[in-house]
Formats: C-alpha cells, sequence, structure tokens
C-alpha cells in the first residue's frame, strides 16, 4: 500500500525574473514501512520535497497524498491535525525547547493534542527509554550532547504513534560515531516499529541505511535505486553513483 503519493509536484518561489524552480514535475511512490532516503546535490530540491509532503508548505502544482488524502487541498486546521497525528518530524538542529526536559519535549506533541500531562509523561518516557534515554529524563537540552538531543527529537516524533517519520539531515549536526546510531534508530523505527520514513541526507554512508534512495537532480528524479539491505558495499556504491550523476 502507497502511503505517500506525489504527483506531478512542482514548486515555484519568486516571480517573473527572479522566479527558481525547486521542484519540476515529481511523481513518488512510498509504501508503508520503507525506508527511503532522498539524496542530491544542494539545491536539489530535497528539503522542498520533504516540506511539502509533510504539508509545512504548498505546492505550486501537483498534489500529495497521504494515505489516500489529498493534503494540497485540505483546510490549514484538519492539515495541522494529520501533522500532528499521522506523521512525526526530525530535524537537523533538534528543535527542542531549551527550557524544557527530555521528557517534556518528547511530551510536547500529546500535550498539545489535548492528551493529559500524566499520561502523555507516562508515553514520552517510554519512547525515550526505547531510544536510550531512560536515565535522561530530567535533562534539559543543554545537559545533553548533540546525538542525545537528537534521540529525545526522535521521541518526540514517535510519541504521537504516527505512520510516517520525515527526517530532514537528520545527522547533518552530529559527528559519525552518533550520525551512524541515529540512522540505526531510525532502521529500527521501519523495522521493529512498523513505521514508514522518509529521509533527506546529503551521507552516502547515512542513505545506506536505506531501503531504497531516490536522486534529485535540478528538481527531477533521475534515479531510483533499490538496495540490497545489509550489504555492507551499498555506502560504496551509492558513493559510486553520486559521482556519476
Amino acid at each position: 500500500m502507497s502511503i505517500i503519493q506525489v504527483k506531478e509536484l512542482s514548486k515555484v518561489y519568486g516571480e517573473g525574473n527572479s522566479t527558481v524552480t525547486a521542484l519540476n514535475g515529481i511523481d513518488l511512490s512510498v509504501e508503508q514501512g520503507q525506508f527511503v532516503a532522498v539524496m542530491g546535490p544542494s539545491g536539489c530540491g530535497k528539503s522542498t520535497l520533504l516540506h511539502l509532503i509533510g504539508g509545512l508548505d504548498r505546492p505550486t502544482s501537483g498534489s500529495v497524498w497521504i494515505e489516500g488524502k489529498d493534503i494540497s487541498v485540505m483546510k490549514d486546521d484538519n492539515l495541522t491535525e494529520l501533522r500532528r497525528r499521522r506523521m512525526g518530524f526530525v530535524f537537523q538542529f533538534f528543535n527542542l525547547i531549551p527550557v524544557l526536559n527530555a521528557k517534556e519535549n518528547a511530551a510536547l506533541p500529546l500535550i498539545l493534542d489535548g492528551v493529559k500531562p500524566e499520561t502523555a509523561y507516562a508515553r514520552a518516557a517510554e519512547w525515550l527509554e526505547r531510544n536510550q534515554m531512560g536515565d535522561r529524563l530530567n535533562h534539559r537540552p543543554d545537559q545533553l550532547s548533540g546525538g542525545q538531543q537528537q534521540r529525545v527529537a526522535i521521541a518526540r516524533a514517535l510519541v504521537a504513534d504516527p505512520v510516517m517519520l520525515l527526517a530532514d539531515e537528520p545527522t547533518g549536526n552530529l559527528d559519525s560515531k552518533s550520525s551512524d546510531e541515529i540512522a540505526g534508530l531510525l532502521r529500527h523505527a521501519v523495522s521493529d516499529w512498523g513505521r514508514t520514513v522518509l529521509m533527506v541526507t546529503h551521507d552516502p554512508r547515512i542513505a545506506a541505511y536505506a531501503d531504497r534512495i531516490v536522486f534529485l537532480k535540478d528538481g527531477r528524479v533521475v534515479d531510483d535505486t533499490l538496495l540490497d539491505a545489509g550489504n555492507a558495499d551499498n555506502s560504496r556504491l551509492l558513493k559510486e553513483k553520486v559521482n556519476l550523476l
């Protein structure tokens, strides 16, 4: 079943001589339970695609379908509810609230959705435990390393039991060891926790954790490759493909 369908999707910024075409007629389908990485050179439209799929921006033309619903024409209130309950977001710079501790940050989506605080904090603690942060529940972001902050962000993204995670360069601000750990958690989200993950990354080593790689160039899909899961040569193969594209 396709959980994400993108049809003839285009996004143009600016007007007249200053227009920039970020996406140019993209078609894309993502199946439930897939881990898909989106790669391509800087400015190719990777983040724009992710933002449109997540309903954070509206397309110039074309449509985005999530679980059979066209979010391109949804009212803002309905779209906000869909994002809060069906999608989880993970960003490069964590976006944690400095004055809240790990448990409070992770519980925030539930609190905003009207869940009782005691229930929200209990569920947040469960997800932090799954993300190896059970001993840091009361630590604020400034008391955590970058990798630990991203673990809190992933717990926050999963706490409302969304069907999908959208991750925009989730390892871009981390060292190599922490990057592998975060990529491994996203892999677990698919393999063990039944989620669909769509991840933007520039790093072939991190993309190698995915099941499938979609390459963008100049706002178009130029290659779509299925990976042999667990193949140690995936990273090398992706580096070679990046160089060719």
